[in-house]
């Protein structure tokens, strides 16, 4: 009997028996999967993570027994990558029965690449948390409560501080002090309308530490403070585990909604990341865990709901209702994460798909004070777009998918080695040259092939495809409506990169030589429908918010978040993904979202502006709007079916437009 395998994150499934292993499996698909001890379970490069339960998405139930049971080699197995909890040796484990898998980063040869610079405006330090180093006689005290009340009295008579507790951690730290210690470090924590002990030290310890952490669907990434100067110590960033769960946000919901107990394996997964990314950040900065005191987290509503341990369902079906929407604080170890001493704070919330990520992006790039009209977007597995006129904030989220960021795409990829980021094509030849990551080279140079070797050329991820398709668009190899062609317009000669596949045509981007480090790199009809959909999601997003404020341009674009960052605003605009503007008046934030984590973890001052602040903005669901349909339609065409494209006309030649969409264009006039 044959049975469906689905492997995430690549999002690549095919049908096989119960004589292929999953490593069989991943080789016959083309899949990432590591192996160089030839299927002997020695090297233990081939880990998979089996993911069993309800995943409607993809009309698969995964059981327990779609794999055989562990064999003697996988038991015996000691190699120098020990197995991942869950984990199986892809090489070793046979396929029984219907299977979604995930292939981690660790077990792929080309590994994801967490790539989330942050940049940050001047702010003023305001710490919630502080350290005071007080004298203290406590030889002739052992019991905890005696010496919580000498440590009290030695804070008002040298502080002038007024305590009005002691947490449970540093009570516990107060009875495990040596009975000869005169000096403490005694960290406070300044809360709105009491002082609290969260942690006390032995001798002079005047440095205390915080985290600030994006709870991305794809990445999680995290920044380590000094909190007394603001400096950044370490930065770190991992592969979001759920995925194995499910790659976008509603099929996340969806698996909380099907399997028992689905949205209580999601909070384990994501806190068991977060306790991974700390203690990694912990260990680049060479500090002890005791000396963390601050973690902030900011998410979008799913990620925000599932870390906390709230219900998510509601958030998959309208009218999106959040179960908690007011910022969070509270202790760490109620979370179960490691860092016993900290206080965790979660920026609020603002509807039902706009999160405390979007409250984090609107802290960092403060668009009430910007001088004229101000387009934020944060492009990722679900877009949030933030737009500021006159003082008013609009916000809204729109669900583009993972196809932006690679994924979904036959030869797509995460951001690593290997990956093409960007495109050329000769207009004339229909010859196609690239650029990879890890090479400042392209494709056409006599050294290139030289600096890449050692890891080849492996796929393509979102801002590659974002280019390749502009390109291919500007060279006529693609229509407005999106459809692949083999005789391009404006040339009318047919040309050898583009071959036929079933009833659509497909284009060759790289001839590659057949082994996994120089594959056949390939753009298809379907991929080019899936960047349309998530391009269309996200224009028909921003152009909504724009009917609503009443504008027909703005000043300013400003790109957030880790793919913003390396997307080239030309090819954003020729595609359509954002309006018409001035070229240069479209800039890159960087990580925003990170960006206000990490303010709102050394300003205290910014925490009580952003939870003020959301409760004033627009708010806009995208899901109910009767309005975004029509404007997704319109939006699905390259670049847009009506709206200018006067400053893009001036910078590159668009092709002309087909009679069709002439048609359409003049039939929906005659209509509005």
């Amino acid at each position: 009997m044959n049975s469906q395998v689905m492997f995430i994150p690549s999002g690549l499934a095919g049908t096989f028996d119960s004589k292929h292993t999953v490593l069989d499996a991943a080789r016959e698909l083309g899949v990432d999967l590591d192996s160089v001890c030839g299927g002997r379970g020695v090297c233990g490069k081939c880990q998979v993570i089996p993911s069993f339960g309800n995943f409607p998405k993809w009309a698969i139930t995964s059981e327990v027994n779609s794999l055989s049971e562990v064999n003697s080699t996988e038991e015996l197995y000691s190699g120098r990558r020990p197995l991942e909890t869950g984990g199986r040796l892809g090489c070793q484990a046979f396929i029984q029965g219907d299977l979604i898998v995930e292939v981690p980063p660790g077990s792929q040869l080309h590994g994801p690449m967490v790539r989330k610079e942050v940049n940050i405006r001047t702010v003023d330090l305001d710490p919630v948390s502080t350290v005071s180093v007080v004298e203290i006689e406590i030889s002739q005290f052992s019991d905890p409560l005696e010496r919580k009340e000498v440590l009290s009295a030695a804070l008002l008579d040298q502080w002038k501080m007024k305590t009005s507790g002691v947490s449970d951690y540093a009570l516990k730290q107060l009875g495990d002090l040596d009975r000869s210690e005169t000096i403490v470090s005694v960290v406070l924590r300044h809360n709105p309308k009491n002082l609290v002990v969260i942690a006390v030290w032995a001798g002079f310890e005047t440095e205390s530490y915080g985290i600030a952490i994006d709870v991305g669907s794809t990445t999680i990434a995290g920044h380590l403070l000094e909190l007394s100067t603001g400096e950044i110590c370490a930065s770190h960033g991992l592969m979001n585990p759920q995925i194995r769960l499910g790659e976008d946000l509603m099929s996340r919901v969806s698996y909380a909604m099907m399997n028992p107990d689905g949205g209580k394996a999601l909070t384990e997964l994501v806190r068991g990341a977060i306790n991974d990314l700390v203690g990694e950040l912990a260990r680049i900065a060479q500090i002890p865990l005791n000396k963390i005191v601050e973690l902030i987290l900011v998410g979008n509503p799913v990620m925000h709901h599932l870390f906390l341990g709230l219900d998510s369902t509601p958030l998959g079906q309208a009218p999106f209702t959040l179960q908690l929407a007011e910022s969070v604080l509270v202790e760490a170890t109620s979370l179960d994460l490691i860092c016993e001493a900290a206080y965790v704070y979660v920026l609020p919330c603002i509807a039902g798909h706009v999160g405390a990520d979007t409250a984090a992006v609107i802290l960092a790039e403060d668009p009430m004070n910007f001088d004229g009209p101000l387009l934020i977007v944060d492009v990722g597995t679900n877009a949030e777009i933030i737009l500021s006129v006159d003082g008013k904030l609009f916000a809204a989220s729109s669900p583009t998918g993972p196809a932006l960021e690679g994924a979904q795409i036959t030869c797509g990829q995460r951001a690593s080695k290997g990956a093409i980021e960007r495109v050329r094509i000769n207009s004339e030849t229909l010859e196609p040259k690239f650029k990879v990551i890890g090479s400042d080279l392209w494709s056409d140079d006599p050294l290139f092939d030289e600096d890449i070797e050692g890891f080849g050329i492996t796929g393509i991820c979102g801002s590659g495809i974002v280019e390749v398709l502009g390109e291919m668009y500007l060279a006529g190899l693609i229509a407005e409506d999106g459809l692949l062609s083999d005789v391009p317009s404006g040339i009318g000669t047919k040309t050898s990169r583009v071959f036929q596949e079933g009833r659509t045509f497909s284009y060759m981007l790289h001839r590659g030589s057949g082994s996994s480090h120089n594959r056949d790199i390939t753009v298809n009809q379907s991929d080019v429908r899936a960047v349309q959909l998530a391009k269309a999601a996200l224009r028909a997003g921003v152009d909504l918010l724009m009917e609503r404020a009443e504008l027909a341009s703005v000043k300013q674009i400003r790109f957030a978040g880790g793919f913003g960052s390396h997307i080239d605003p030309l090819y954003a605009m020729i595609l359509g993904l954002i309006p018409d503007c001035p070229l240069q008046d479209v800039v890159s934030s960087g990580n925003a979202a990170g960006a206000g984590a990490i303010i709102a973890l050394v300003s205290g001052q910014a925490r009580t502006q952003i939870e003020k602040q959301v409760l004033e903005i627009n708010k806009i669901e995208t899901a109910i709007e009767p309005r975004f349909q029509e404007l997704f339609v319109a939006a699905l065409a390259i670049p847009h079916l009506e709206a200018s494209t006067t400053n893009l006309e001036s910078i590159v030649t668009l092709p002309p437009k087909s009679k069709t969409q002439v048609s359409k264009r003049s039939s929906r006039r005659s209509r509005q």
